[in-house]
């Protein structure tokens, strides 16, 4: 018997396997609808994964070249407000070891003959202190007073969120007093 050329052949083929899905095709359609949607969500679920997968590693790549802002430029916080319109901090009664007086001023605290490395008479504790606790206890500080933490920050630790902090304070109260006169 002769042989066929291979088109012909390969047709033959496809239409025997036409043949045969079709007499198979009732019995595909009852699980046709279930299969669909497997395989649409099969496809779904490694779409997610791929854009995930992609956007893990932009973001590696892109935290090199920023820095997340702490401090965005429209936020306000209390601290940030004029002195006159703030009410007033409660007063706390003091503790073993401190004045009995009822608020501590500014001028009883020895700012000028401390020296400049030593900030733990203005904020006891400030080496530890996380930003939300700075932020809490700046209000109470004068301008000399932020003044000289600025300094010892810049001198020791340099952290840039803490040196933001005290610079947009210094900025705030300095612009209040400027006005007050």
């Amino acid at each position: 018997m002769r042989s066929f050329p291979l088109p012909i052949r390969v047709a033959a083929g496809l239409a025997g396997t036409a043949v045969e899905r079709t007499r198979r095709l009732p019995e595909c359609l009852i699980g046709l609808p279930v299969t669909m949607t497997s395989q649409a969500l099969q496809l779904s679920m490694r779409m997610q994964q791929q854009i995930t997968e992609l956007a893990i590693k932009g973001d590696d790549l892109l935290a090199g070249l920023s820095r997340p802002e702490q401090q965005p430029e429209w936020a306000r916080f209390d601290e940030d407000e004029p002195a006159d319109e703030q009410p007033h901090p409660p007063v706390r009664p003091p503790s073993e070891g401190q004045a009995t007086s009822a608020h501590t001023d500014s001028s009883e605290r020895p700012s000028r003959d401390a020296p400049e490395d030593d900030v733990s008479d203005l904020l006891p504790g400030y080496e530890e202190m996380t930003l939300p606790q700075l932020r809490g206890r700046l209000r109470r500080l004068s301008l000399p007073e932020l003044h000289r933490l600025l300094r010892h920050e810049r001198a020791h630790a340099r952290r840039p969120d803490f040196l933001k902090m005290l610079s947009n304070r210094i900025d705030n109260l300095g612009a209040s007093t400027t006005t007050d006169e």
